[in-house]
């Protein structure tokens, strides 16, 4: 009995070995469920954060002139429709540089591009605290768009590089949140510096350019430490996690995408039409979110509000928009979908600007701005998850530039409609009303969008 035990037990043991080694390490996987969780949550952890630190600081840097203009534009000489001109021409920079910073930044990688354009706002932002009228004001807000245009295009280029299809509208919505959080954070900060009286011989308006614009400098430096240009170069991944994300993303990229990563194919891409009409719906999501940005803390201040309690009011519609926008976007991911995702946003946002331009009461106004802010940000995690499906490599780098630099029009016009029309009638409804049609025009376009982009993007 024992000798049969025993020659069991033999049997047992090399039955177990030649299993071993079967299952050496060069052959045996984990299930992919647990490899693809693990690394989800490490580029949540590791990428994210710190990116939407940078936009929320880039956001605030750009809009905060809504607040500076309490007390800047009579200081500087800005009437409404030149207020809204100047801050409407960040665009002109902006949209300039963003195809040639993509492609730089293909070159160069992310991590250093990235940095040089966060410390160039920075130092731009500061230096706006001394305009003295209208032309240096135009002056400085179009060299704060050139500063800037490589950031947005290339963070949601560099997201598109780590994060998987399956996982996209969720990390590049968690990205875009910093902009209401900006504004969530920003405002009650924004309020309380405009209440600060003069001294070292600078007004309010001048310290909130410089306080608001020292830190992207300081996270300029940090991005150098932070980002990992791609994931081969990850060391906070182990090898089953850092082979499981690169041939997923390989694989999505010999996928029925229409580009592959050469640069003769960036004059392919810009003449797609999926990529124009996804321009056009862009524009009218950025004229929305700049006619909030720049004009929401005037439209509530004519309420008779103290800067700092506009501040604070002024957050409000921001934390109502960055919960509605990342829910919004995880059930995009859930359902795989993102045209009805896009579009209803759109339409959301048409109503609450239409709405906060005839409304009185501050409670309405304020339930209309959230409302319009959940509308022009979370149309952008599904919408932005759309170009990957069909674009890569230089592909994707010109075409995500190109449609956010003419999506970003829409940023020009928006504000500048809103001051022109408030400077002629005095009223910011008709203003409203424009960027709300706008914003309908989108909804429309997204859903003809459905049928080029076919199965891909329902």
């Amino acid at each position: 009995m024992q000798r049969d035990l025993g020659r069991q037990d033999a049997v047992g043991d090399g039955v177990n070995a030649r299993t071993a080694m079967a299952e050496s390490p060069f052959q045996r996987r984990e299930p992919e469920g647990d490899v693809e969780a693990r690394v989800t949550r490490k580029l949540q952890v590791r990428i994210l954060p710190f990116v939407i630190l940078l936009y929320l600081v880039s956001f605030l840097d750009r809009a905060n002139v809504g607040f500076a203009a309490f007390s800047m534009n009579q200081a500087i000489g800005l009437t409404p429709a030149l207020f809204g001109l100047g801050s409407g021409l960040f665009f002109a920079g902006y949209i300039a540089g963003q195809v040639p910073s993509n492609l730089i930044l293909l070159r160069v990688g992310a991590r250093v591009w990235i940095a040089r354009v966060v410390i160039a706002w920075g130092l731009v932002s500061m230096a706006s605290a001394f305009v003295t009228g209208p032309w240096s004001f135009c002056a400085m807000r179009v060299l704060l768009g050139l500063a800037e245009s490589g950031f947005f295009p290339g963070t949601l280029l560099y997201l598109s590089l780590w994060f998987p299809a399956r996982q996209r509208a969720l990390a590049i919505a968690a990205f875009m949140a910093a902009a209401p959080l900006s504004t969530a954070i920003g405002s009650p900060i924004s309020g309380a510096l405009m209440e600060l009286p003069r001294f070292a011989g600078l007004a309010n308006w001048q310290w909130l350019y410089v306080i608001e614009g020292l830190p992207a400098i300081l996270l300029g430096f940090l991005t150098l430490k932070v980002l990992t240009d791609t994931p081969e170069q990850a060391a906070w991944l182990d090898g089953n996690e850092r082979e499981w994300l690169m041939e997923t993303l390989k694989a999505e990229r010999a996928a029925g995408k229409t580009y592959q990563s050469n640069f003769a194919a960036v004059w392919a891409v810009l003449r797609d039409g999926r990529v124009l009409v996804l321009a056009l719906v862009y524009s009218g999501t950025s004229a929305g979110l700049y006619a909030i940005g720049f004009w929401a803390p005037l439209l509530i201040k004519q309420l008779g509000y103290s800067p700092l309690t506009v501040g604070w009011l002024n957050a409000l519609p921001g934390v109502v928009a960055m919960v509605a926008m990342v829910a919004w976007a995880r059930h995009s991911d859930r359902m795989q979908e993102r045209i009805v995702h896009s579009a209803i946003p759109c339409l959301a946002g048409c109503v609450g600007l239409v709405w906060a331009g005839y409304a009185h009461a501050a409670l309405a106004v304020i339930v209309a701005l959230a409302l319009a802010s959940f509308g022009v940000n979370g149309a952008k995690g599904p919408l932005w998850a759309l170009p990957s499906l069909f674009l890569s490599g230089a592909g994707a780098a010109a075409g995500i530039a190109l449609i956010n630099s003419l999506g970003n029009l829409g940023g020009f016009v928006g504000p500048e409609v809103i001051g022109w029309i408030k400077d002629r009638w005095g009223s910011y409804s008709g203003g409203l009303d424009v960027v709300g049609a706008m914003m309908a025009l989108s909804a429309v376009l997204i859903v003809v969008m459905r049928r080029r982009m076919g199965r891909a993007g329902v």
